[in-house]
């Protein structure tokens, strides 16, 4: 399971509704709404992840 950036879903890494590299690493999403939202602009949800 990965958590999904933007809503913090656990996500399934066999069957995600979304996939998306960035720098080297894959991120997993619920849906298409979330990876667009995370495609927009990775680094906010990778801080935002840092910081909780």
């Amino acid at each position: 399971m990965a958590k999904d950036r933007v809503c913090g879903m656990q996500v399934d890494k066999k069957s995600p509704a979304g996939v998306s590299e960035y720098k080297g690493e894959t991120y997993y999403f619920c849906s298409p709404g979330c990876k667009k939202e995370f495609d927009r602009n990775p680094q906010k949800y990778l801080q935002n992840e840092d910081k909780k």
